[in-house]
């Protein structure tokens, strides 16, 4: 295995604060797009956080005015075309494989979208689990400006997040929509001024680490599967979704059901149980 170089290393940064881990992009000179280099290194921090106790919520941002403005035009298509079919397809298999992983990620995910958002960079976009942006931030896919169609998933994350119409018009104009314009269209959930984005940010990601950790990777990966299902199909998933979360972490489902039912102590509809109680 080759051993990363320390421009490599820097690609990525992150701190962890109070059970958020806060992950970014650090190219800010190239507006943060993804290269190679930052797509192996984006694999090894998750790799690295995933399963850390201290880390219940990762949030993915960027340094500099962009969140991400996509594909490394010149490292990661030109100098990989120049090298051949495999390079292209290993260069691939990396941005693409930390996308994926992230969509299934053990831990809640949130992208916090400050600044430019276009084209390659979608797949990070749809794989982090919620999504906010400042209502000064930028999003396009601007393939169709340069002759190419959206590639690396971002015309069936379009798709999959905007109606019919706004998914044609946002992928053949090549126009740019501001946050709230993203928010409207279902992008991102939602979309505050500059200032109030960490804050808003934060607020959600300590609501979400009050959360049983079990139930909530449940209903992450429920969330995705069911969405391409039957609705017969669905219900059985979901049954036996549930059947196996109760069997990894029966206690929570039981001390939750006793703090409402016999020391209505907490409402469901309106926060968590205690998880320091009992379950996780």
């Amino acid at each position: 295995m080759t051993i990363p170089t320390q421009d490599e290393l820097e690609t990525v940064v992150f701190t962890i604060e109070d059970g958020i881990a806060w992950v970014s992009f650090n190219r800010p000179e190239k507006r943060n797009c993804m290269s190679p280099k930052l797509n192996r290194q984006m694999m090894r921090v998750l790799d690295e956080l995933e399963f850390r106790e201290d880390v219940g919520v990762l949030v993915l941002a960027g340094e500099g005015s962009a969140w991400s403005a996509g594909m490394d035009l010149h490292e990661y298509f030109r100098e990989n075309e120049a090298k051949g079919l495999g390079a292209i397809r290993q260069a691939q298999r990396e941005s693409y494989g930390w996308w994926r992983r992230l969509r299934w990620y053990q831990k809640p995910t949130i992208a916090m979208v400050h600044g430019w958002c276009f084209g390659g960079a979608y797949g990070p976009l749809f794989g982090c689990d919620l999504a906010f942006a400042a209502e000064e931030a930028q999003f396009g896919l601007s393939e169709i400006n340069w002759g190419i169609l959206p590639g690396g998933g971002a015309t069936k994350i379009a798709v999959e997040l905007l109606n019919f119409r706004n998914a044609m018009y946002h992928a053949m104009m090549g126009e740019n929509v501001d946050g709230k314009k993203a928010a409207e269209w279902g992008l991102v959930n939602e979309a505050v001024p500059l200032v109030q984005l960490k804050e808003r940010v934060s607020e959600v990601a300590k609501v979400l680490l009050q959360k049983n950790p079990v139930a909530l990777k449940a209903t992450k990966d429920a969330i995705r599967r069911v969405g391409e299902m039957t609705f017969d199909n669905a219900e059985d998933y979901l049954v036996r979704a549930q059947e196996a979360a109760n069997s990894f972490d029966n206690d929570g489902r039981k001390e939750g059901i006793k703090q409402f039912l016999d020391d209505k102590t907490y409402k469901p509809g309106l926060g968590s149980y205690n998880k320091s109680k009992g379950g996780r």
